[in-house]
């Protein structure tokens, strides 16, 4: 099968940063294909991104109708994207917090999941205050103890999955949101025997929207490791 790239968003309530990502990413990944999954949106992102879509097609939407966090709307992108056969999937923000710019070196790095880092030698974030710097950090280091993996960002969303690596965390299995989604996805990658490696990235955080930070996503971050490092989360394949 021929390399093939699916970029998948999801949005809520993005309507003012949707029109800047899809042209900046055309640009720098002219090959890829974007995939926006919109739960719903009121503010009628779903709605313009159909209209790319209409002229563009390598540009395609999934609607959902429900919002139900942000694990389940990558669950159903990447499984859309593995049945239409994409080799790569590579997942991001749509708030412009993950640059386009850095989606050719996610694709160049040599690994089965590639992670754009915060935390290794020459990543970062950009204003961001005391308190989400420290809640951040102290996530990672938190996951990374109890779990022992050699990552230093564990809760960051940019991502590049080759398709075996993928198919290999048991989608269907996965019930996390937010941060602990991220933190699960990377652990089951690494458990079913896959290799990962970080590149480092600047996170900008947004400028247009609204956040989708909660603390219910803090404390289900905090029991899912547990849950992960005790073995009472369903497996990875193997």
């Amino acid at each position: 099968m021929p390399e093939s790239t699916l970029i998948v968003i999801p949005t809520y309530n993005e309507k003012e940063n949707l029109p800047t990502l899809v042209t900046q990413l055309r640009e720098q990944v002219p090959t890829a294909h974007l995939l926006i999954v919109d739960d719903g949106s009121p503010d009628g992102t779903g709605s313009m991104a159909d209209s790319y879509a209409a002229t563009d097609s390598q540009v395609h939407v999934l609607h959902r109708t429900t919002k139900d966090g942000l694990g389940r709307a990558y669950v159903a992108g990447f499984t859309w994207g593995l049945e239409k056969g994409y080799t790569r999937l590579v997942q991001m923000d749509a708030d412009l917090s993950h640059n386009p710019c850095d989606v050719p070196r996610l694709l160049a790095a040599d690994a089965d999941l590639v992670i754009g880092s915060r935390y290794v030698a020459g990543g970062g974030t950009a204003n961001w205050g005391l308190g989400r710097r420290l809640l951040s950090r102290g996530g990672c280091l938190y996951a990374r103890t109890i779990l022992g993996l050699p990552l230093q960002d564990l809760t960051g969303g940019f991502k590049c999955w080759r398709r075996a690596a993928l198919e290999a965390v048991n989608l269907p299995e996965i019930r996390s949101n937010g941060y602990s989604f991220q933190i699960e996805m990377t652990w089951r990658a690494l458990q079913a025997g896959f290799r990962a490696t970080e590149v480092p990235i600047l996170f900008t955080d947004r400028v247009d929207g609204v956040s989708k930070m909660s603390k219910r996503i803090v404390f289900e971050a905090v029991g899912m490791v547990w849950r992960l490092r005790l073995g009472s989360a369903p497996a990875a394949k193997r």
